[in-house]
């Protein structure tokens, strides 16, 4: 257990505590009932993809493409149940095999094709929403199927389900990514290549793998998305991947690799989303939103590059302290 809550989870938890005590002075409304219960349906579309997102900045890569890629899997799953009559228990295992197929194929670009994760995934955020424009004419599906609904809004002991998605994906994330072998390899790969390699992991076939599992909890957030809305449309996922890696970021994930914790990456996303939320409560325009992520993956970043100097400076502050204090 000490593995999983360990010390990298103390500094996103203080930022998410101070951010939320912030968001609460500034506006009444943010602890109104209504507005938690949206915020906990807010957070986890983004929080589920972070994962993913989280996973492959663990292996040194970065995805550019799960907010486009769930624009296309939302209008693939509408397609289906909308026009082909494919029944929801059949399309949403579909829905799930397709977004994994996406991850594979991007993996394979670039960890057999020797083409950076960056550029792969940039050409597939262009291309994943511009396949998506070519379903009903580039038009929203809506009313897809009555049964959809309830996977996002539905409740089990009144607790929302979406409570559960989290609990279960992000345990088995922290599972994997501390007691298993792939878990393991993950770490090595974004740590040292060159050295994992030198010690018999497959390097190639772990990069890949993070790219699978990426696309994977892509689409369970595209399942989500449809079910929250009953719709599909090539406009939803914008800026998704930016929160999903800010996310990451926030939750104390080297964009370097090899460094960080899956359970502080949730931590990251509520942060995140308590931001927005803040901004929306205050009545603050999208572009003042989108400048204020901006600002805190830029800050996040350069904690992250900057995180020894800072331990340096920190270091010698409370030296100078504790030798001023009288024996």
């Amino acid at each position: 257990m000490r593995r999983i809550f360990d010390v990298q989870l103390i500094g996103p938890f203080a930022a998410l505590v101070i951010v939320a005590a912030i968001v609460a002075l500034t506006t009444e409304r943010f602890l109104n009932p209504g507005n938690l219960s949206n915020l906990s349906l807010q957070v986890s579309i983004v929080a589920l993809i972070a994962i993913g997102s989280t996973i492959v900045i663990f292996a040194a890569g970065i995805d550019l493409s799960s907010g486009s890629m769930v624009a296309l899997l939302t209008m693939i799953l509408a397609q289906m149940l909308k026009f082909a009559g494919i029944p929801l228990a059949l399309a949403v295992p579909l829905i799930l095999l397709a977004g994994g197929l996406f991850g594979l194929i991007l993996g394979m670009i670039t960890a057999y094709g020797r083409i950076p994760s960056f550029i792969t995934t940039l050409a597939a955020l262009i291309a994943f929403r511009g396949l998506a424009l070519t379903f009903n004419n580039g038009s929203p599906i809506f009313s897809l199927d009555p049964q959809l609904e309830p996977i996002f809004y539905g409740k089990v002991a009144g607790i929302p389900l979406p409570f559960f998605y989290l609990v279960f994906f992000y345990i088995c994330a922290a599972l994997m990514m501390n007691f298993t072998r792939l878990g393991r390899e993950i770490y090595a790969v974004g740590g040292n290549p060159a050295a994992a390699k030198l010690t018999g992991i497959n390097v190639r076939k772990v990069q890949t793998k993070t790219f699978v599992i990426a696309g994977f909890m892509t689409a369970v957030g595209a399942i989500l998305m449809s079910a929250r809305l009953n719709s599909g449309s090539p406009n939803y996922g914008q800026t998704l991947e930016l929160q999903a890696i800010a996310a990451a970021v926030v939750g104390g994930a080297s964009l370097a690799g090899g460094r960080g914790n899956i359970l502080a990456t949730l931590m990251g996303a509520m942060t995140i989303v308590i931001v927005q939320n803040g901004l929306n409560l205050n009545a603050a325009p999208s572009s003042v939103q989108n400048i204020v992520l901006g600002l805190i993956i830029l800050l996040a970043v350069g904690i992250d590059m900057w995180r020894s100097e800072l331990s340096e400076t920190l270091g010698a502050f409370f030296n100078r302290k504790s030798s001023k204090r009288p024996v």
